[in-house]
């Protein structure tokens, strides 16, 4: 198989779930996979019940000191959520 073949391939899976209206709920599963990638295990450590509803991504920490840490980042931190996904998935990060 071709790259060229793949990139077409790609193209069409993408355009299937763009049709059929699955796209934005994947990339939401994406984004809140990469968390980990994104923040780290440490941070990770203490984060539970993340999810998403309308653009904003809810994130429970365990750790008032980290949270306050998040927040100062969370701008930062939202654009590399968004860009390890490849699309605009949330626009806020509520942490509590």
């Amino acid at each position: 198989m071709k790259r060229n073949d793949a990139e077409q391939i790609g193209e069409m899976v993408r355009k299937f779930f763009r049709q059929n209206a699955l796209e934005a709920p994947l990339n939401e599963y994406r984004l809140i996979q990469a968390w980990k990638d994104v923040v780290g295990p440490a941070i990770t450590k203490y984060t539970s019940n993340l999810y998403i509803k309308n653009q904003i991504l809810y994130v429970h920490l365990t750790s008032s000191v980290l949270r306050q840490e998040l927040m100062m980042g969370r701008d930062l931190l939202v654009k590399n959520l968004n860009k390890q996904v490849g699309a605009q998935v949330i626009v806020n990060i509520i942490f509590r």
